[in-house]
């Protein structure tokens, strides 16, 4: 089944069109059979024999943008496109971030004070009492989001380069919904040790540092080192923030089904960071029946091929049932379907042979392991990590509000009770009557969530001995 237009495949077409009754008409109706969304449509110029039109159009993927063009092109006369501007592109060019004084400099005086000779009483008070750099400099409201580029999205090993727009929109929402100055460090080595040097390096600037897609199992060596040789939070998101939103989804769903989430049977598709992380948290809030699947299928204790160091340590705390076989054989009976693989490992017959009332999060991004359209037939409740469709279960959730709160207590770390404390904020920011099945998470676009998830993070990171402050 084709998956739905969405806005992140978005173009606005500018055309000449004829000044006669029905031009438009012709064009909505190439647009439509096209299978294109058709949205804004503006008038740019106006003449007595011609319109110049900009006409927004959502599409399912880049070839589907030219089919929408090429349908247009062929309306037999009256119609030419002048320029096609793609919306997303458009929005990315320049980059998406820019650094801004906060005070302005406009006299002597001013300038003798934000720096020389003033700014010299601020370094000799910060080096007589280094916690003072929390509060005279940015440390104390800035995240270092640091990525090595081996894990973009669902694409794999792009390079820091092409990493970096990613770094940049999780930068924007940094500040956008929580106040919070992150810096994008796209690094040009994917050598731990040299990875964690250079963190090392950069640490006196920051007050938390956010690791983001640096692949398995590179990122848990460096996570780990990092998190015992600094003493700031150090967050690798892909891992925590994907798995405290499960969680908080998952809380709803045991909410809105009456059942204990402890007792369901899960079966996690993918053994990278997301997926170990998520099944780590679960582990820890009480599940007990998990089985992990790589593209080998079953992981469970004793097996040979496909494993390292990190499987091996899974396979010693899930499937106790010992099940062996292709994730297809093993989603048989299960209740929950967690996917952070790939696109379309599934089908709509595994889902079918599920427990009762089946739960898929298909959350691989950006095309999840089954389209949305197909599996929402027979699974009880569908999620994804995508924007364009309910329940979107994705980490932009998590790691501002979790940041914000960390900063604010100037934490040391971080640890487990600091995420159920957050997947717990997110999760009932739902009263009882709001939930159903396409409603089991809040927004990302809901403001409330980030004071919810700081405040919890605030109170759990003085109960757990992290907070400074």
């Amino acid at each position: 089944m084709l998956r739905i237009p969405s806005p992140s495949y978005s173009v606005t077409l500018r055309l000449s069109i004829v000044n006669k009754i029905g031009m438009f008409a012709n064009i909505a109706m190439a647009i439509s059979k096209a299978g294109g969304d058709l949205g804004a449509v503006d008038i740019i110029e106006a003449e007595k024999s011609k319109l110049v039109r900009d006409v927004t159009v959502n599409a399912r993927d880049e070839d589907h943008e030219q089919e929408i063009i090429s349908a247009i092109e062929s309306i037999d006369e009256g119609v030419k496109v002048i320029n096609v501007i793609d919306r997303t592109f458009g929005m990315h060019r320049g980059g998406k971030v820019e650094v801004r004084s906060k005070i302005p400099i406009q006299t002597p005086e001013d300038f003798s004070r934000v720096y020389t000779p003033g700014v010299g009483r601020i370094c000799k008070d910060i080096y007589r009492e280094p916690e003072h750099a929390y509060n005279y400099t940015i440390k104390g409201n800035s995240v270092a989001i640091v990525t090595d580029g081996t894990a973009v999205l669902g694409f794999g090993n792009l390079g820091p380069k092409a990493a970096l727009p990613v770094m940049e929109g999780k930068a924007m929402i940094f500040k956008e919904f929580a106040g919070i100055d992150a810096f994008p460090l796209c690094l040009d080595t994917t050598d731990p040790e040299e990875i964690i040097k250079t963190v090392k390096f950069l640490a006196p600037t920051f007050g938390a540092v956010n690791l983001e897609d640096i692949a398995a199992p590179r990122c848990f060596e460096i996570e780990q080192r990092l998190m015992e040789e600094l003493d700031i939070p150090i967050i690798h998101d892909d891992q925590h923030g994907t798995a405290t939103v499960v969680l908080a989804g998952m809380i709803n769903v045991g909410r809105l089904l009456r059942k204990d989430i402890r007792t369901f049977r899960y079966v996690v598709a993918g053994a990278g960071a997301s997926a170990i992380a998520t099944t780590k948290l679960l582990l820890s809030y009480g599940a007990r029946d998990i089985v992990v699947c790589d593209r080998s299928g079953a992981i469970y204790e004793g097996r040979d091929s496909g494993m390292n160091s990190y499987k091996a340590a899974i396979a010693r705390t899930t499937n106790p049932r010992g099940l062996k076989g292709p994730l297809s054989e093993v989603m048989a009976g299960a209740n929950v379907f967690i996917g952070l693989s790939g696109p379309n490992v599934i089908s709509i017959d595994n889902i079918a042979r599920m427990a009762p009332d089946p739960i898929v999060f298909a959350l691989a991004n950006p095309d999840p392991e089954i389209a949305p359209e197909e599996a929402q037939s027979v699974a009880r409740i569908m999620a994804t990590g995508r924007s364009d469709y309910p329940n979107q279960v994705n980490n932009a959730l998590t790691y501002p509000g979790i940041f914000r709160g960390l900063l604010d207590v100037r934490a040391r770390g971080v640890n487990d009770e600091i995420r159920f404390a957050a997947a717990r904020a997110i999760a009932y920011l739902l009263n009882d009557d709001e939930l159903s099945e396409d409603n089991i998470i809040p927004s990302a676009f809901d403001r409330r969530v980030v004071n919810a998830v700081a405040n919890a993070v605030i109170a759990a990171a003085k109960v757990t001995g992290v907070a400074r402050k």
